[in-house]
């Protein structure tokens, strides 16, 4: 089907006068970005002119598309797969500088924006990926892949390109393209509309407390930003706890109080199951059907055989295989440690049996118990400027990065994100990195990597990415500067990780730079080995007093009681991935659907303890019902055997800094983007597939 004269002829048009023209536009998105580095102009850019350049992309866009279904010459490689790869470069300029924001720095503007763009968007997609003209000439070239002189690269590109055509629908008959249409619109419509409801539920679900004695037991730190959020909210006086991490996982494991605790824990996993309009309850089972209807219409028995297809697990089986592995060790290890956390309460002579909320509260005293580890004693040597520099210190050993701070020189979208410059060892400029640390308004929950501008080439040049940490970390308070948890530290190295594999991939083309869902977490997850080992502590532990380096009696405490609590999280994580499982390999999905009543059922069979719930539950489950990692979340525990068996790597050679080890990291990892299949990239670096045995023994399961 063509695209309608009209709208081709305005295309050409608007192009005429747009990018190409030497004249300066009134949207500065239809310029070049002249900061340094080409950096977008952040404060000069209206929501009026995102909604413009979205609109003049996707018409450019089609009118590309138009001009490689219309030439006269036959198919090849660079006329029609190189041409429809590097088409759109307007509307991934707008959509890379607005998407970040729109996770970031949402309100009611950008929410509003991201409704009326989300039918348009999936329409434009669908209009591209099921135009049998254009997938003629597609698959023309694909057939004669086997008689072309292509590189490693433009091989990847073409079978993902040809793939891409085919898994969007581009072989069903018309009467199918338009059901699918109908379906990606819907499925696209109510994945936002989950997310944005969830941000809302997240940053303005708040449980209040009237007095200080309510309080007991929790830092300082936490009282004086419980007491401003309540004061900022028109309740000075009081003290109040929102749904980020920050605000209330202090409550749940600090907070002599049991009735609070258990407010702030019911709270928090009943975001979107409030039975208010911001409800998450069926717009996640309306979603559950409508993938399971959109897989069947590609041939598919159910939704997960559709979604893990091009992944590395491939089947559910597989998926299914992995999880069940873990689970009952997981499980075994969870009972311990509940005897372990009975034994607390007995201890203060109280007779209750532990709830979820009493879970992190007295596991903490356990651990103190059991090795005298003290977190809040920990958290003084964890100021979060020091934690960035034990980062930069892993990122340079390894790889010979530096990083130049470069905040006061560059345009910024938040006030509080710091930039650097990121330069390789032989002093070229590889990225820009952005670290975005504190919760606020209009920002998700959780932490997340993505990017500004994408890693690309522009002929022989390299284009840089960037890329941007964004977190929820434990924001400064009065005196008392930002001091993060273990767990956060591992979270910050964590993230970058994916930074580092943005910062480093080097494609020419944009469809050989994503890796399969279930291998990308890889980069991530090795980095967070780094975060407290010795020689990394000394680097960046310093008491925020007195600058005393992390005494080695407390680096072998953290190093001891690692492992200490690991059945609870590992089960939680697992229950999770499950539930996800478990609804995408429905064949059929029942018309009173209930998830939570399904999730807690299914889990229920599998023996999960009454105290542990999964670690996100249906309704604010965003990694699969605000897509992404649909039927995917199982990707940490299948990457963790990677990330594992490849941290064993360095571990063998006597030295987690050897640079032979690091350099086959950076270019059979890091680098590839996804020229190669995940297991090709890893057995390249480790010269066998892996092991899920370190993984076991570094869970203590």
């Amino acid at each position: 089907m063509k695209f309608k004269k009209q709208i081709f002829m305005a295309a050409i048009a608007i192009a005429a006068c747009g990018c190409g023209s030497s004249n300066k536009s009134d949207n500065p998105l239809f310029n070049e970005f002249t900061a340094p580095f080409g950096i977008a102009p952040f404060s000069e850019i209206t929501i009026d002119h995102y909604r413009e350049g979205m609109l003049r992309g996707m018409e450019e866009q089609k009118a590309e598309i138009e001009a490689i279904i219309n030439n006269p010459e036959a198919p090849t490689y660079a006329n029609t797969i190189a041409a429809l790869d590097q088409c759109g470069a307007t509307l991934r300029k707008v959509r890379g500088t607005f998407s970040p924001l729109s996770s970031s720095n949402s309100n009611d503007e950008i929410r509003t924006l991201q409704k009326e763009m989300s039918p348009l968007s999936s329409a434009h997609s669908d209009d591209i990926n099921l135009n049998p003209e254009l997938f003629a000439r597609v698959k023309a070239v694909y057939e004669q892949k086997d008689n072309l002189t292509l590189t490693a690269e433009e091989k990847t590109v073409l079978e993902n390109t040809y793939k891409r055509f085919v898994n969007s629908g581009a072989e069903l008959s018309d009467a199918d393209k338009e059901k699918l249409r109908a379906l990606n619109q819907e499925i696209s419509m109510l994945q936002l509309t989950f997310s944005q409801n969830l941000q809302h539920e997240t940053n303005n679900t708040f449980v209040v407390a009237n007095s200080l004695e309510e309080l007991k037991g929790l830092p300082q730190a936490n009282i004086d930003a419980a007491a401003k959020m309540a004061a900022d909210n028109g309740q000075p006086g009081k003290w109040m706890f929102n749904m980020q991490r920050p605000s209330c996982n202090p409550v749940l494991q600090y907070c002599e109080n049991r009735e609070l605790r258990e407010k702030v824990y019911k709270a928090y996993y009943n975001r979107g199951n409030q039975d208010n309009e911001y409800d998450n309850k069926a717009i996640s089972a309306k979603l559950v059907a409508l993938r399971l209807e959109k897989a069947k219409l590609m041939g598919y028995n159910t939704y997960a055989e559709m979604a893990l297809e091009d992944r590395m697990a491939k089947t559910p089986e597989a998926v299914y295989n992995l999880l069940d592995q873990v689970w009952e060790p997981a499980v075994k290890k969870a009972k311990e440690e509940i005897a372990d956390i009975r034994a607390e309460i007995r201890k203060e002579g109280k007779s209750f049996e532990p709830e979820g909320w009493d879970f992190m509260y007295y596991q903490d005293k356990a651990k103190q118990a059991k090795y005298a580890v003290d977190e809040q004693e920990i958290r003084a040597y964890l100021e979060i400027n020091n934690v960035m520099q034990g980062i930069f210190y892993v990122a340079n050993k390894l790889y010979g990065l530096t990083f130049k701070e470069i905040t006061a020189e560059v345009p910024s979208y938040e006030p509080t994100a710091k930039a650097y410059e990121v330069i390789d060892r032989d002093g070229t400029t590889i990225a820009i990195f952005y670290s975005d640390n504190f919760p606020r308004d209009g920002k998700n929950a959780g932490a997340w990597c993505t990017s500004f501008r994408g890693q690309s080439y522009d002929g022989e040049e390299r284009i840089i990415p960037i890329v941007v940490n964004c977190c929820n970390m434990t924001a400064p308070s009065g005196d008392v500067p930002a001091l993060q948890s273990i767990d956060n530290v591992e979270t910050m190295f964590h993230e970058f990780g994916h930074a580092l594999h943005s910062f480093m991939r080097d494609v020419r083309y944009n469809g050989a730079g994503g890796t399969e869902r279930d291998f990308v977490e890889l980069p991530s997850q090795i980095n967070e080995h780094w975060a407290f080992e010795p020689e990394v502590l000394a680097v960046y532990a310093k008491h925020y007093q007195t600058g005393e380096i992390i005494p080695m009696e407390l680096v072998n405490k953290i190093q001891e009681s690692a492992k200490y609590g690991q059945g609870f999280a590992t089960v939680e994580y697992v229950a999770a991935s499950l539930s996800d499982m478990d609804l995408h390999v429905l064949t059929e999905v029942p018309a009173d659907l209930n998830v939570m009543e399904f999730e807690a059922e299914k889990l229920a069979e599998r023996g999960i303890p009454s105290q542990i719930l999964p670690r996100y539950r249906m309704t604010n489950f965003s990694h699969t019902m605000g897509g992404g990692y649909t039927a995917g979340y199982y990707s940490y525990m299948w990457a963790e055997v990677l990330d594992a068996d490849a941290f064993d790597a360095f571990a063998e050679t006597g030295d987690i800094f050897n640079q032979e080890v690091a350099a086959k990291f950076r270019n059979y990892i890091l680098t590839p983007g996804g020229i190669d299949d995940g297991m090709v990239m890893y057995k390249n670096f480790r010269g066998r597939e892996p092991k899920i045995d370190a993984l076991l023994r570094n869970r203590g399961i």
